[in-house]
């Protein structure tokens, strides 16, 4: 596995997309524990597009305008959901809501559904790991290198959220700073909605 692989995957993993802010939201709202959940909850949505990309199903959304489309406005369905959700009282990011033993799964199957209903991933999948392979590359050496880009990726997302849940107690003690994190996180995730909308 090459150096160029892992530093390239570190760059795509640290910019900011709907797995980070999910990740520092959830840290934010319920700190570090359930951060790590999000974090788990984000990865496990990556692996149905690493294996579609690795079995060739990906090229299906590439050739498919009808099956990229459906997917695609389920996707931007939910990033909106995830918006009104954040902003809403009593949603995501509302500090003073209590937690059921249920919410660790809620929590990991938001994150999950983030990823498993964007199809630009495993697109980006397609794309990406024949990169970093030879020509006589296998399944294996596909999938080795999809499941280090996971476990990355729920490594630094973990990171966010270890973040987010340090800073965790200024914000709530400052209700107008929680009132504009609140907004500005429902306006990330209804961008993100708007952005894959208008993709192609």
């Amino acid at each position: 596995m090459s150096f160029e692989f892992f530093i390239t995957s570190m760059i795509v993993i640290l910019l900011p997309g709907t797995g980070v802010i999910y990740s520092i939201a959830i840290g934010l709202r319920s700190g570090f524990l359930l951060s790590i959940a999000a974090a788990f909850g984000c990865s496990l949505g990556i692996l149905p597009a690493a294996a579609a990309s690795i079995i060739g199903l990906a090229a299906l959304l590439h050739t498919s305008a009808l099956a990229f489309m459906i997917i695609k406005y389920m996707g931007v369905a939910y990033l909106f959901y995830m918006a009104w959700n954040i902003t809403r009282e009593g949603g995501v990011l509302d500090i003073r809501s209590t937690h059921s033993v249920n919410t660790v799964w809620r929590v990991v199957l938001d994150g999950f559904l983030l990823n498993v209903l964007n199809p630009k991933l495993s697109l980006f999948f397609l794309a990406f790991l024949p990169q970093f392979m030879p020509a006589e590359a296998s399944a294996t050496d596909l999938s080795l290198h999809a499941a280090v880009f996971i476990a990355l990726t729920f490594l630094v997302f973990v990171g966010y959220g270890a973040f987010a849940s340090l800073v965790r107690d200024h914000i709530i003690s400052k209700p107008k700073v929680l009132a504009w994190v609140r907004r500005s996180f429902g306006g990330a995730f209804a961008l993100l909605g708007a952005k894959l909308a208008f993709s192609e």
